[in-house]
């Protein structure tokens, strides 16, 4: 009996061993993609799942605070890719959120454009490459406002007779930089008094909006076209994305980018710190890098390519605005800029004041 039992628990250890080898195998034919709302095309994941007869599974973020907040509350572990806009690498390296990339395995690194090939929030591209990049502007209702605007007093102004339903960004350096652009600073300003006074002015504004305050870029766009709200904070790309397929809602929506100045920005592809399957991650930011993949990409979310090699494969309404800036445009946008440590948590304190103010 005891050979018998003997016998028996070998087989259950064996049935468990070869039970938890099949689900790692199975496992390690997934990759966790972790990103924003209508950010991919489908057809890319298929053509990505066929090469390398895995499976992808996608999870979505509607703002990077939901994103940062997620992966240090223990998500670095769950996904392989995640994409942080570049203001957010900074932090999220010193919180070692990000394991640094295996080039040997991204070729199409080569592809990227020079500006996005060294970028300042990661030198020497240790950590991300580059995926997409666009800007943040005001997207409006042309029947709803008294008159075209044309920078940020559409929101902030109170002498604006404001009888119109507006929202404003939830992303805090987002929204302290507009607010800083309109009081005459540059758009990427800091330190303590900028925050405060342009805290002070967004504190202002919230009563006015007719919402709360404050909305998701998502959100925002379903109540433009519904026509609940008349203003708003907006991605260029996801306004020409719906407006591409919706083009009756959107035939009097326009999209503005503020005289005073506002943001331009680049989202990458990182790895997380703890990533289950780091080598596929690797060959997907490789996989995406490819000149026609590149373009693909574009071609759907209407966002601009940094992949040079992808830029004659475009269509032709993604050269010109609102997707890729003009000369006289890009003179106004700048990069939001990183901030860490003392300066993150100043900036952090003023918001929450900002929100439950």
């Amino acid at each position: 009996m005891k050979h018998q039992h003997r016998v028996l628990l070998l087989a259950i250890v064996v049935g468990i061993v070869l039970f938890a080898a099949a689900a790692g195998a199975e496992d390690a034919k997934k990759l966790h993609l972790y990103s924003w709302t209508q950010y991919m095309d489908p057809d890319i994941i298929k053509q990505f799942e066929e090469k390398y007869d895995v499976e992808v599974e996608q999870s979505y973020y509607e703002s990077l605070p939901e994103m940062y907040a997620h992966l240090r509350a223990g998500g670095s572990a769950h996904y392989d890719i995640v994409i942080p806009s570049s203001y957010y690498v900074p932090r999220m390296i010193a919180d070692e959120l990000l394991q640094p990339l295996d080039k040997d395995l991204i070729p199409n690194l080569s592809n990227l454009m020079d500006k996005f090939s060294d970028p300042v929030f990661d030198p020497g591209n240790q950590y991300t490459a580059a995926y997409q990049w666009g800007t943040t502007g005001i997207a409006y209702n042309a029947e709803m406002l008294p008159e075209a605007p044309a920078g940020w007093a559409i929101l902030f102004d109170p002498d604006v007779d404001a009888d119109y339903p507006f929202v404003l960004s939830t992303d805090l350096q987002v929204m302290l930089g507009a607010a800083c652009a309109y009081q005459g600073k540059p758009y990427s300003c800091t330190g303590a008094l900028n925050w405060k006074q342009a805290a002070q002015l967004i504190l202002k504004t919230k009563d006015r909006t007719g919402f709360g305050g404050f909305m998701d870029n998502t959100p925002m766009l379903d109540k433009l076209e519904n026509g609940e709200v008349a203003a708003g904070v907006s991605y260029n790309g996801d306004y020409v994305f719906r407006q591409a397929h919706n083009p009756e809602a959107y035939k009097n929506k326009r999209f503005i980018l503020p005289r005073e100045g506002a943001e331009l920005w680049l989202d990458s592809m990182a790895i997380p710190a703890d990533a289950p399957h780091p080598e596929l991650a690797n060959k997907f930011i490789n996989f995406i890098l490819d000149a026609k993949i590149g373009a693909q990409l574009s071609n759907y979310n209407y966002y601009a390519t940094p992949n040079k090699a992808a830029v004659e494969h475009l269509k032709p309404e993604l050269q010109q605005p609102p997707v890729m800036p003009s000369a006289e445009q890009m003179e106004r946008l700048h990069y939001t800029p990183a901030i860490e440590g003392p300066q993150l948590e100043r900036a952090l304190q003023i918001w929450i004041a900002v929100i439950s103010g």
